[in-house]
């Protein structure tokens, strides 16, 4: 009996200091401020309907020049990915349909953009993406930006 509380008490602590680190994490991303929720869909194939599938909640940061991506459901300190503001090409905007709108946040607009040769869709809220297009507009005098 002892040994199945001792047990108990430890996997609820493991738990607890998990949860602690997980919003910590979060906390250090958003401390030097400039973030917004973005979800991601990486690679994305040009004609296909994929239902929904592939998106993957994150928070985006501006950081100089570039975008910096981190997955929200993770503890890397690193982000996932960056996006460079004199790579991206953005193709289009369009509403969440079908089952997106159940993957995506309620007011999300999604994105499409090519970084590099790569298809990718963001999607955020529409106050997000105006700051995101305000930024990429803002580049130095000399660099090609191309904002649909």
């Amino acid at each position: 009996m002892v040994l199945a509380l001792t047990v108990c008490g430890i996997v609820v602590a493991l738990v607890v200091v998990g949860l602690f680190v997980f919003g910590l994490r979060r906390r250090l991303i958003q401390r030097s401020g400039g973030t917004f929720d973005c979800s991601l869909r990486w690679d994305v194939p040009e004609a296909a309907d994929s239902g929904g599938k592939g998106w993957a909640y994150g928070v985006a940061r501006y950081n100089g020049d570039r975008v910096e991506w981190f997955r929200v459901f993770s503890y890397a300190p690193r982000p996932r990915r960056l996006l460079e503001r004199s790579a991206i090409e953005v193709v289009g905007r369009r509403v969440p349909e079908g089952e997106e709108e159940l993957a995506l946040l309620s007011d999300a607009v999604i994105l499409a953009c090519l970084h590099r040769g790569t298809r990718l869709e963001l999607a955020m809220s529409e106050d997000a993406l105006t700051g995101f297009l305000a930024w990429l507009e803002a580049a130095p005098p000399g660099q090609r930006v191309n904002v649909a």
